[in-house]
């Protein structure tokens, strides 16, 4: 299996390269690929030295699979040029995301729609992801009408020039902005860019991409998406009106028995989740499930998980082991 790893030089492709070796993925040739300017850079995978190469070179070199986190632009460009070459990607950008040609994929909900076929996938939003992981049962069984969420982002969720901007302020240093505020002991309402309707990127991709990966428009989400300064972690607050009432002890056991999915529910022992506990880990963790009692078979829980993990190089790399496994590549 010859695999590249796009945008290997990254914050999501080292967390990629990580996860790749923990899983033990099946690898007989590895190609890491990023832009021109890193180029010739060594790295470490398994203990065994790569040079980085550029992105025309990894296309000749036709690999099955190419793991791509290189920005929008780049996967717009480059990921039609591999799936012409015969190789089949997984995108972690935004780019193909609501593209109706190509499939949003949780493999733990919709990874069966997968064929051959499909030469481009997109993976989904970090904080789509462990939202809609946590949803999934719960739509199946109560039928969601209306999902309000708020999330408190981490600002390694924008990049490695954002947890640098945190670790200054930290520090009392002053250097380069990633935001147009300090985010040390303030929370920006603000994740990605402002649309028309006032409402951000990040926001509008939580309320469109649940739709997508669930194939169902029955039911709205509305976002407020804010960064925090967390160094990793995302937290979310979701509030979901199902169609049918539900108990509370079946929701729990549900969840608690749905694959990738973390209960910490007990207040008696201050046990719910955080993105301290979440660092590094692929669960998704849910917690504070509790009635809303302002309104009919009406839920609210919070759900945390590790953006750079879950968020993206797992769901990224499990996307990669379906296919392997049910030898769609």
């Amino acid at each position: 299996m010859k695999v590249a790893v796009v945008g290997a030089t990254g914050m999501v492709g080292e967390v990629m390269l990580k996860v790749l070796e923990e899983r033990n993925f099946p690898i007989t040739e590895l190609l890491l690929v990023a832009s021109e300017r890193s180029v010739g850079k060594k790295l470490t995978y398994k203990n065994n030295e790569y040079t980085v190469i550029g992105l025309a070179d990894a296309v000749a070199a036709k690999p099955q699979i190419a793991i791509f986190s290189a920005g929008g632009d780049t996967s717009i460009e480059w990921a039609p040029k591999f799936a012409e070459a015969g190789t089949t990607v997984v995108d972690n950008s935004s780019a193909w995301r609501m593209d109706p040609t190509k499939k949003l994929i949780v493999p733990e909900i919709n990874a069966s729609e997968l064929t051959k076929e499909d030469k481009i996938i997109a993976n989904p939003n970090c904080s789509t992801i462990q939202m809609v992981m946590a949803l999934a049962p719960l739509h199946e069984k109560y039928k969601m009408k209306r999902v309000v969420v708020s999330t408190y982002q981490s600002v390694s969720g924008t990049g490695v020039k954002a947890v640098k901007q945190l670790e200054n302020e930290i520090a009392g240093i002053d250097g380069e902005m990633a935001y147009p505020y300090p985010i040390g002991r303030n929370a920006l309402p603000h994740c990605d860019v402002f649309l028309e309707n006032g409402y951000t990127k990040e926001e509008m991709k939580l309320a469109r991409e649940p739709q997508k990966i669930f194939n169902d428009k029955t039911f709205s989400v509305s976002a407020t998406a804010v960064r925090i300064p967390t160094a990793g972690g995302h937290s979310e607050s979701v509030n979901v009106e199902f169609e049918n009432d539900f108990d509370l002890a079946d929701v729990r056991k549900m969840l608690h028995e749905t694959p990738g999915v973390v209960v910490q529910d007990n207040t008696d022992t201050n046990t719910y989740p955080m993105p301290i506990y979440a660092h590094d880990k692929d669960e998704v963790f849910v917690g504070r499930i509790r009635r809303d009692e302002t309104q009919p078979n009406t839920l609210n829980m919070w759900i945390v998980a590790d953006n750079l993990r879950k968020g993206a190089a797992t769901n990224t790399i499990q996307i990669a082991e379906y296919l392997v496994e049910n030898d769609l590549v």
